[in-house]
């Protein structure tokens, strides 16, 4: 006792309210008068017993019966008699041991010397005054039939004076322990007592005879008597005492009067303490001034949380139960939300929440605000105390009276049909007042969570109205409750009465928790129960939380605590994480709820704290195998959803209550029966769920023999008296120890990805199927940022594999490369993959997220390995090309080599001749065009010329061939339509109509006929329709499950073709346009020539595509189709086969290519002429020949530099998939051109590629001018630099090797090879130049010009280079997913082409009448979001000719396309589509032939979205 009353002294004062209240719940006596052991100074330490309260029932004697009555009172205000022991003198007896006998027989309620661990010295004890109460069961054999507080003086009470006075003033009996009271000195003391009006019994230890009584005077020996007799001798003495009437005699004690008593120290006078309760009493007297009823405070004075949150929390669930039409339904259940918002914050905040917060400001110190939280904590509980007891009582008397009228009912074996009428009325009366005294109770539960999730609505309510400001007092709120949540209080997850998680108030107290603590580590525990099932009282015992411990379901939802972890304990632990969270929550299986509610409520609660949890608890209460399989059953169906949504939380059974802990064969026995039992479950919750599970290891890693814990009952016999188990503290310590031991496996997650989790988890929960719902925010953030990554790796590859080609290419221009091998490229690209695989290694294993990327790795690090493979076979594949093309050219590069050597030698010859008018330019041309003439006719005799082509002749052949009506090809070519094949509105002009003769359900005058507003969505585009036949295409099938009136259209309402047909037909364009595209372009037409065989089997391709569709389809196309899509596929390409052709004369033509060269021979025979050394000639050629490599180089080079600088810088380009869609949708928004819309919606890539195009000239030529010029000017100084270090090595060697020009000539080659191409020069007509110091300074004075012509290039020299920009980023970032949705046509976004298993998905979705979906057998547009659309109760017809609908809920089940996509409720919220949608209203009304009517009717809120918002809610989707 010594130390326990040492630890107490050290302690601060809400250590010392733990311990007490701890040691109460215990049966423990507790310290009431405690002496400073410096001081000697007396405290009463009365705000330690603030916490307690005492339950007890009550036996009353009434009209000849037993009446039990329950009483639940705070300790402090509890009047009970006081009986008060002292010791007088030494005695051999212990006084404390006896007590307990009259308390509780089985437990040391009082510390005695004859307990385990006790001492004869006492520093600390003597002089402390204890107390404990004995608290009735209500049943007969209750020692005493009303609660009685016991005190005890420790020491010897003649010595202690103060507390023995006190005590005596206070008690209703006093009873003194002495020797005998022939003693002198107790004789003097005891003598004056005995004349008191008080009740007093003497036991004399030393003395032996039986009970005197005179006067409630009571006195007797205990020598030679038992305890037990002793014991019950006493105990009828005090009952006799305390039963007799008159006030005067059974005075009653309240320990809050304890305050009142001079002399002594209240710890309750602490400073601190008292401002504490001076702010929380201001708060009360609001409470308490008009006498509120307990169970209408919560209305009248919390407003926000009361009916019009509950209102907007049902109608927030409603939006992911949409009926009808959907969007038009959401905008008015949207607006509704926000109404709901403006009435809250209509309701001014109340004086009770404006006090709370400012008195949580204006108390700084933690100190301070605790004790005013506790205080306010203290002072609710004693404001409904009263009432709460009232209202059980008359919960129990009206239950009585139905169970009464029940079994009479039951009994009654009267046939009078009157008197059952009025039995059933009466009953049903008295159950609904029943009912009502039940909600009475509910509303009666007032603390400090309902104060909190008051605040929690006044600042959701005007977040959502006036947004973040943070001027206001609302936006203060998170603030404040994140300080108290670090402190350690808990904080409603879910608020369990509204059914709902307050998302925003949620979110913004977590990210001020994370301001304050930044981003920490917690490891998540949540508990899962049935009801009542010693959940929190397990988790406070665990860790010393402060989670509310009662019977029942008084306080209903989740709630979180966070837990500091200690240095200590992670380093002896092994702990990665600095917090444990703590998630309890309400019990499953309440009563309250019943049937499917039940259901419905506790799956939804286990799925969302399983979810959250690192590691759940789940807590079985008992052995009943009914109970035990309802919630197995539940957790087991939790489990199995998030293995399906890739979640891996681990748990642990607590089987509570179990009898026979200890018995190791029961305990084996317990855990086979609970294993068959969760194997049974799974299999059921697999059939429910779909899901492929035999047992509950498939669904989680489950060891039966770690992972189930056993623990005895708490309590060692029946409450209120029973102590605590001791063996319930050793079972929790050792599950404790289990938490630990998994923990220490696990990082935990940031508290960042802790609110995400919420976010998700709840969002996904709003929808019935939780699986297709879920969408985890924290792996899309990765996967995204992994893209990111991805597209960087890429890239490194791509840009070195750019550099490797451009070098190999020179070499092979330059005759020095033969034949490239495989090997060789792998090998020059080893150190840039290597260096690229350790940065995967490392970002896998190191980042944040590595547990998460995990599931990523092995398929990335494939897909890295299959790109740089691609790339090295590409880069191949276009060298081989370049190889044939030198190849197939060689016979020419003779006989120009040939040219070139006549030509210098007849120049010269010619020169020496014409000394003498080396000035007259008219003179020299004349005698240099009659040798060139004469050479070229020489050269080019026996070389056939490579004759012009003719594409208009050759695609009339080809087509002629496949369609012989000339007319329809003339006519096709004349009106230019095949153009605009890709983009027309709708092809049913192309399309034969059907052999049909169909009769008309309804006359064309009738006002209205059932219509069908059927989403299957047939698109209405009908501008070249000839010939509809609206009944064919009418259905009779419903796309919402109901038929509704709507006036007929008049006029032509339904097109020639199905949406699904239309779809169809520019599927097939696209493809045949690929395809044909693909195969002509990948012709070696600049190598080799132009052919019209090439454009045979593009045609071919076409035929065949045309082939296929005609025999999967049933509509049947006109010959104007085929012909409009080879002349449009002819039509695209033939800028590039002329642009091939042209390159091909260029190198393959002798002629042309001379006529080419013709200026520049003509300069050298200038030169020659003039009387130049042949050093100088020489370095003119030289020059000449380098001048057009040098520009190819510099642009190449800054071509894969400017790519390389926008994917790097530019925001379009530098990170994933996605962001670049973004760029692309806010272009389209910024240029407002419909055009672009609908190619962009049938055609994304397309459009994608012409914005790269677009921004990358945009980016060079206007906006990054300079910087592209300086990009320039660098690789112009670079070659320069080259150039004059090849001049310098070249001149050297040969210097030092006395070697020739020849020599020169190849050594200066073969320098330049991987920068520059030089043709090769004959070195016959050279051979003289000796100065090679000369010759070499004559070359850069002669190279200058050309370097400074390239400083001062326009820009648009970089569209002539072989490599450009836009397509090398083409390349780059359009090699992705390009899958759409079939309900919207939204193009996935993962930037993995192939990117299976993982399904299509996009962060938005859009209105399906974008894509020209309406309601079938109508012109009405759909307008819903197919996110929208799969959070409603509709179905849809997956194709044209199905018989039966699907519902949007299932839409995976229509399979095809459906089934490979993953599409999640949001709530439709972006507001670009909607823009664009009013934008365009008219053109899309135009271009579709539809209108927004009736059913597609734009919402009105859609019209108020402006441009700069639309724009900037494309944010959202990054």
């Amino acid at each position: 006792m010594d130390v326990q009353m040492a630890v107490f002294h050290c302690s601060d004062s809400f250590l010392k309210q733990m311990m007490i209240t701890k040691l109460s719940q215990c049966q423990y006596a507790l310290p009431l008068l405690v002496p400073d052991p410096v001081t000697m100074e007396i405290e009463c330490p009365l705000w330690t017993f603030k916490q307690i309260t005492k339950t007890w029932k009550v036996t009353e004697i009434k009209d000849g019966s037993n009446i039990v009555t329950m009483k639940s009172v705070p300790v402090c205000k509890a009047k009970t008699p006081l009986v008060s022991f002292y010791r007088l003198g030494s005695l051999s007896v212990s006084k404390s041991q006896l007590m307990n006998t009259l308390i509780n027989d089985r437990h040391n309620t009082f510390f005695h010397r004859n307990c385990p661990g006790s001492t004869k010295s006492r520093y600390l004890m003597d002089g402390v005054a204890e107390i404990a109460w004995y608290c009735p069961a209500g049943k007969p054999n209750d020692a005493f039939n009303d609660c009685i507080a016991f005190c005890n003086l420790h020491g010897d009470a003649l010595s202690i004076e103060k507390q023995r006075d006190i005590l005596i003033e206070k008690s209703s009996v006093n009873v003194f322990f002495l020797s005998s009271l022939k003693n002198e000195k107790i004789q003097a003391f005891v003598y004056p007592l005995l004349k008191s009006h008080k009740p007093l019994i003497c036991l004399c230890v030393d003395d032996s005879y039986n009970i005197k009584k005179k006067n409630r005077k009571y006195t007797f020996g205990l020598k030679d008597r038992s305890q037990s007799d002793v014991s019950e001798e006493l105990k009828q003495i005090i009952r006799e005492v305390l039963s007799v009437d008159g006030s005067s005699l059974k005075p009653s004690f309240q320990l809050e009067t304890m305050a009142e008593l001079s002399g002594i120290r209240v710890d309750e006078s602490d400073p601190a303490c008292q401002k504490g309760k001076s702010a929380a009493m201001e708060i009360m007297d609001i409470l308490s001034k008009d006498d509120v009823d307990v169970s209408k405070i919560k209305d009248e004075f919390l407003p926000y949380r009361g009916h019009l949150w509950h209102q907007w929390s049902k109608i927030h669930k409603e939006l992911y139960h949409l009926k009808g039409n959907v969007e038009k339904e959401k905008s008015k259940k949207q607006q509704e939300l926000m109404n709901i918002r403006q009435k809250q914050c209509a309701a001014s905040c109340s004086k009770l929440i404006q006090l709370f917060i400012e008195s949580l400001k204006s108390l700084p110190k933690p100190n301070d605000k605790e004790y005013f939280l506790k205080w306010i904590q203290i002072l609710m509980d004693d404001l409904s105390t009263d009432d709460l007891s009232a209202i059980l009582k008359s919960y129990n008397e009206k239950w009585s009276e139905v169970l009464a009228l029940k079994n009479k009912s039951d009994k009654s074996e009267m046939s009078d049909s009157t008197n059952i009428q009025k039995k059933s009325d009466l009953l049903i009366k008295k159950q609904t007042e029943l009912e009502e005294i039940s909600r009475k109770l509910q509303s009666a539960t007032f603390g400090l969570e309902h104060i909190f999730r008051e605040m929690g609505q006044i600042y959701e309510a005007h977040r959502a109205i006036e947004r973040e400001s943070r001027q206001t007092h609302w936006s203060k709120y998170p603030e404040l409750a994140a300080q108290l949540m670090i402190s350690g209080h808990p904080m409603e997850l879910m608020d369990g009465d509204a059914g709902h998680v307050p998302l925003t108030w949620i979110s913004s107290l977590l990210e001020e928790v994370i301001k304050k603590l930044g981003d920490q580590r917690v490891f998540v525990l949540s508990v899962l129960g049935v009801q009542s099932s010693g959940k929190s009282t397990m988790l406070n015992t665990m860790f010393g939380l402060q989670f509310a411990v009662s019977a029942g379901r008084c306080t209903k939802g989740a709630f979180m605590q966070l837990l500091k972890v200690s240095e200590e304990m992670k380093k002896e632990k092994d702990l990665k994480f600095d917090y444990l969270l703590v998630v309890d929550t309400e019990g499953l299986r309440a009563l309250e709820l019943e049937g499917n509610t039940t259901r419905h409520h506790d799956n939804e609660l286990a799925t969302f704290v399983v979810g959250l949890g690192n590691l759940t608890l789940i807590n079985i209460f008992g052995e009943n195998p009914s109970e035990m399989q309802d919630i197995l059953q539940i957790v087991v169906q939790a489990f199995m959803r998030m293995k399906k949504v890739k979640l891996s939380p681990s748990c642990v059974f607590v089987h509570q209550n179990v009898t026979d802990v200890a018995a190791a064969e029961k305990n084996m026995e317990g855990k086979r029966r609970l294993l068959e039992k969760l194997d049974e479950m799974t299999k059921l919750a697999a059939e429910e769920e779909d899901c492929d599970a035999d047992c509950f290891s498939d669904v989680i890693e489950f060891d039966v023999q770690k992972d189930v814990k056993y623990c005895t009952q708490l309590w060692e016999g029946s409450p209120p008296m029973a102590p605590p188990n001791p063996g319930y503290s050793e079972s929790i310590q050792e599950v404790k120890n289990t938490i630990l031991s998994k923990a220490s496996k696990s990082a935990g997650i940031t508290l960042t990805q802790f609110k995400t989790n919420i976010r998700d988890l709840w969002s996904a929960l709003l929808n019935e199927n939780f699986v297709f719902s879920f969408k985890n925010t924290l792996e899309i953030a990765a996967y995204r940022k992994l893209e990111s990554q991805y597209a960087n790796w890429t890239w490194a590859l791509r840009s070195n594999m750019l550099t490797i080609e451009n070098q190999l290419h020179n070499r092979i221009e330059n005759g020095s490369l033969e034949k490239v091998e495989l090997s060789y490229l792998k090998k020059e690209s080893k150190k840039t993959y290597e260096t690229i695989e350790n940065k995967m290694t490392t970002y896998f294993e190191e980042d944040n997220g590595k547990e998460m990327l995990a599931q990523w790795r092995g398929r990335f690090e494939t897909k890295i390995r299959e790109f740089h493979d691609e790339q090295v076979s590409m880069v191949k594949r276009k060298l081989d090309e370049v190889i044939q093309h030198k190849k197939a050219r060689k016979k020419l590069d003779d006989k120009k080599k040939e040219f070139e050597d006549k030509l210098l030698q007849r120049s010269k010859e010619l020169a020496q001749q014409l000394k003498d008018k080396a000035d007259d330019e008219e003179e020299l041309k004349k005698q240099f065009n009659c040798v060139w003439t004469d050479l070229v006719t020489e050269i080019t005799a026996d070389i056939k010329p490579v004759e012009d082509i003719n594409l208009e002749k050759d695609q009339f052949i080809i087509i002629k061939e496949l369609i012989s009506e000339e007319d329809i090809i003339h006519e096709c070519k004349k009106n230019d339509r095949y153009k605009k094949i890709a983009g027309v509105g709708d092809y049913s002009d192309y399309v034969k109509p059907p052999k049909i003769i169909c009769r008309h359900e309804t006359s064309e005058t009738s006002q209205t006929q059932d219509t069908v507003p059927d989403d299957s969505h047939t698109s209405r585009l009908s501008t070249y329709v000839k010939n509809p036949f609206p009944s064919i295409w009418k259905y009779t099938k419903t796309l919402f499950g109901y038929i509704s009136n709507t006036k007929q259209i008049q006029h032509n309402p339904h097109s020639a073709l199905s949406h699904d047909e239309q779809q169809k037909i520019i599927s097939l364009i696209n493809k045949a346009e690929k395809q044909s595209l693909d195969s002509i372009k990948d012709k070696p037409v600049a190598t080799r020539g132009y052919t019209s065989a090439y454009l045979q089997e593009a045609a071919k391709i076409v035929k065949e595509e045309v082939a296929k569709f005609q025999s999967e389809s049933k509509c049947t196309l006109k010959n104007e189709f085929k012909v409009d899509l080879l002349l449009y596929v002819f039509y695209k390409a033939e800028s590039w086969l002329l642009d091939s052709q042209e390159k091909f004369k260029m190198k393959h033509d002798a002629l042309t290519y001379l006529e080419s060269k013709k200026t520049q021979y003509y300069n050298v025979f200038r030169s020659f002429c003039k009387g130049n050394s042949s050093a100088v000639v020489l370095a003119e050629l030289i020059c000449e020949k380098l001048k057009a490599s040098t520009v190819e180089a510099v642009c190449n080079k800054t071509a894969i530099g400017l790519a390389g600088e926008m994917r790097c810088n530019f925001p379009a380009f530098n990170e994933n998939r996605l962001n670049l869609e973004k760029h692309v949708l806010k272009s389209l928004a910024e240029n407002e051109n419909f055009d672009d819309f609908i190619t962009y919606i049938r055609n994304p890539r397309r459009q994608t590629e012409a914005f790269i195009k677009a921004e990358v000239e945009k980016y060079i030529f206007t906006d990054h001018r300079d910087k592209t010029v300086n990009i320039l000017k660098k690789n112009v100084d670079d070659v320069n630099t080259l150039m004059s270090q090849a001049l310098s090595t070249a001149t050297q060697k040969v210097q030092t090797q006395g070697a020739d020009m020849k020599m020169w000539l190849k050594e200066f080659s073969s320098l330049l090879k991987d920068e520059l191409t030089l043709d090769s020069i004959s070195s016959q007509n050279f051979s003289d130049i000796n100065s090679f110091d000369f010759f070499m300074e004559t070359i850069k004075k002669g190279f200058k010009p050309i370097i400074d012509q390239m400083s001062s290039f326009t820009l648009d020299k970089l569209k002539e280079s072989r490599l450009k920009p836009h397509e090398i980023l083409i390349d780059q970032l359009c090699k992705c997913c390009w899958v759409t949705c079939p309900f919207c046509a939204a193009v996935c976004t993962n930037t993995i082409e192939g990117h299976s298993p993982d399904d299509h998905s996009v962060p938005f979705h859009r209105p399906s009448g974008i894509k020209g979906w309406h309601y079938r057998g109508t012109v009405e547009f759909s307008v819903n979001f197919c996110t929208t659309n799969i959070a409603s109760d509709g179905s849809f017809y997956p194709r044209p000719d199905s018989e039966e609908t699907v519902p949007f809920k299932e839409y995976k089940k229509a399979g095809g396309d459906y089934a490979k996509w993953k599409i999640t409720p949001d709530e439709s919220k972006m507001a670009y589509w909607k823009w664009f949608v009013c934008r365009f209203q008219s053109k899309l009304e135009e271009h579709y032939e539809l209108k927004f009517q009736n059913l597609g009717e734009i919402p009105s809120e859609w019209k108020t979205t402006l441009k700069h918002e639309a724009i900037k809610s494309l944010n959202e989707m990054c």
